[in-house]
């Protein structure tokens, strides 16, 4: 009989505390549970697209492709934000004059109104996860056009495939004989096995005459039989070297050169890439040479300096 007592005096007074909740005629705000649903699912696609732009960025930075995903992420945040600011936080505003509270039940009472605020988020959890999850990843995805700038990206896109011993050849993958470029001769090459649309892969590779070589002696040996090789990134503005001046009657004409189209920066390939004339602010990086026991040309090791345009290497002084 004791226990029953004790048990209807609990219930007693959980439904005094319930009652006290509101004020008489004041009903509880109650969630739309399909707005809820809704934005939720607008942050998971949010998280989703955001996540799109990162792995795109990583495997195919194509500028379209981007836009289109980091665009759809914050039209579906900006739709969630909408929902929920409508439909999912309550929108009740009141003013209610109250008296100083001496007493332990008012003091409940006015608690519990506080707290009634909380009562139309109704997965709150839910909700503080998913909003944390956009804004991790949403801010990944703004932060990661930033991995380009700096010194370390700088290193990346100036990689060079080139080694001692890797043969030359041609677009079609065809080695390379030192035997079939004639003076006068302009031949674009690639490192064997590489990737010929690294930025540091294109060779231009020139025979001339032995005796007009006028190489540095640490360079002695890198022009075997006249052949010397340049890197075909222009050190303006990355265009391609492509044209090639050789004279015919030398007298009267120029030496030995190549020459950027874009804006006719001229390089002297008998003096190790020297610039003669042009915007271009340094030497063609030169790739020193060999011949090997076949008679293919092959790489005596990297290039004598970094390939790209010049501005590159401000970021070193």
């Amino acid at each position: 009989m004791k226990r029953w007592l004790i048990a209807l005096v609990v219930l007693l007074l959980g439904r005094r505390r319930r009652a006290l909740a509101l004020p008489p005629g004041r009903e509880p705000w109650r969630g739309d549970r399909r707005a809820e649903n809704l934005t939720l699912l607008l942050l998971g696609v949010t998280m989703l697209a955001a996540l799109g732009f990162i792995v795109l960025y990583a495997t195919n930075p194509d500028t379209q492709f981007l836009g289109a995903a980091i665009g759809f992420a914050f039209v579906a945040l900006a739709a969630a934000c909408g929902i929920a600011a409508k439909r999912v936080v309550p929108q009740r505003e009141e003013e209610e004059p109250r008296a100083e509270l001496r007493h332990v039940q008012d003091e409940d009472e006015a608690m519990l109104v506080l707290e009634e605020g909380g009562e139309g988020v109704t997965r709150k959890r839910l909700f503080f996860l998913a909003g944390s999850g956009v804004a991790g990843l949403l801010g990944a995805a703004l932060l990661a056009p930033a991995l380009s700038c700096g010194p370390e990206a700088n290193r990346v896109l100036t990689n060079s495939p080139w080694r001692r011993g890797r043969r030359l050849v041609t677009e079609e993958n065809e080695p390379i004989s030192a035997g079939t470029i004639g003076i006068g001769e302009l031949v674009t090459a690639f490192p064997e096995g590489a990737d010929k649309e690294e930025l540091a892969s294109p060779v231009i590779v020139v025979r001339v005459r032995p005796d007009e070589l006028e190489l540095p002696d640490e360079r002695r040996d890198w022009a075997p039989q006249g052949l010397v090789a340049y890197s075909k990134i222009c050190t303006h503005a990355g265009c391609a070297v492509s044209e090639y001046r050789y004279p015919l009657y030398d007298p009267t004409a120029p030496g030995p050169a190549v020459v950027c189209p874009c804006h006719y920066s001229t390089f002297s390939v008998t003096n190790g890439g020297h610039r003669l004339f042009g915007p271009a602010g340094r030497a063609l990086p030169q790739l020193p040479l060999a011949i090997g026991a076949d008679g293919v040309l092959i790489a005596g090791g990297d290039f004598s300096g970094r390939v790209g345009p010049s501005w590159w290497g401000v970021r070193k002084g």
